[in-house]
């Protein structure tokens, strides 16, 4: 029997792990190792440690938890259940697990477009989060993908890093003319041609071809169609939802199930490092107090 069982080995599962081992909780980790931000070259935005490597960041943080004993299985979960007061989780090789409390940081994915030449370039020089890579766009040719009216916000704020941003609506027309005077207003450009291929060399766009034959010089892409939860865990065990698809989560990350935390991405709240590291810090401390009321004779 664990104290708590943590299933997610990102920034929110590690830093939650880090104050249960230091209260000295037995602890066990799973990680699927497919977190969201594998593909990006750096993690910005996160003091002391702004511009390292994603998984250089995780390694060390694995690292850091040896000396506190907690365990750690890179494996996937395929289903808990909470039953009796306590949670039985089993892994993809059919093991069971049992513990007083619950952690899900799991975390969410993108949905990227469906764009030809997109995967050599995602992470580099096309991206979904402005605060984690518009500085290193910054003054550079912008382009905002957005099909419909999904990218007017994005390339209105894009506005903050570079003048020159333009919004690709790919083959859609559904602007209207507030829409339009809008964004002109802002200096926003609009190309709502359909898009053939994405160009670029090492990992940098470079041009952005239309299915016209044209090509535009654009050296970098935002966009923000939405995301979904990397697991079905919270749906398996009854977690009630926002209408963004994240789990609904009290002040110290407690979700509806008694003795169930959610943090990081998959809950509510900005979806940056920083913050998921900083939920995880108040999930810890959250469920160590939990578990001391418990233990008080």
């Amino acid at each position: 029997m664990y104290d708590v069982i943590i299933i997610g080995g990102g920034p929110a599962g590690l830093n939650a792990a880090m104050l249960l081992g230091r209260s000295r909780r037995k602890v066990l980790v799973f990680d699927s190792g497919e977190p969201r931000n594998r593909w990006a070259k750096t993690m910005n935005g996160f003091l002391s440690s702004d511009g390292v490597n994603p998984q250089e960041f995780i390694q060390k943080g694995r690292e850091e938890l040896k000396k506190y004993g907690v365990e750690m299985l890179f494996k996937k979960v395929d289903s808990a259940t909470y039953s009796k007061g306590q949670f039985v989780v089993d892994d993809e090789e059919g093991t069971v697990y049992h513990s007083r409390k619950l952690l899900l940081a799991t975390g969410l994915k993108d949905n990227l477009p469906q764009l030809d030449g997109l995967e050599p370039l995602y992470g580099k020089s096309i991206h979904h989060c402005p605060y984690c890579d518009g500085w290193e766009s910054r003054d550079k040719a912008i382009a905002v993908y957005g099909q419909e009216r999904r990218g007017i916000g994005q390339a209105l704020a894009m506005k903050t890093w570079s003048d020159s941003v333009t919004l690709f609506t790919d083959g859609t027309n559904s602007l209207n003319r507030a829409d339009r005077e809008l964004l002109q207003r802002n200096g926003v450009d609009i190309c709502t041609t359909a898009i053939d291929r994405l160009e670029g060399e090492e990992g940098m766009l470079q041009h952005i071809v239309l299915k016209n034959g044209e090509r535009r010089e654009q050296q970098a892409m935002f966009f923000s169609l939405g995301t979904k939860q990397q697991s079905d865990l919270g749906e398996q065990l009854g977690c009630e939802f926002t209408s963004k698809g994240v789990i609904k989560t009290r002040r110290l990350q407690q979700s509806n199930i008694p003795g169930l935390y959610v943090a990081g991405d998959a809950a509510r709240d900005m979806q940056l490092v920083i913050v998921a590291a900083a939920e995880g810090a108040k999930a810890g401390v959250s469920i160590n107090m939990e578990l001391q009321k418990e233990d008080r004779k």
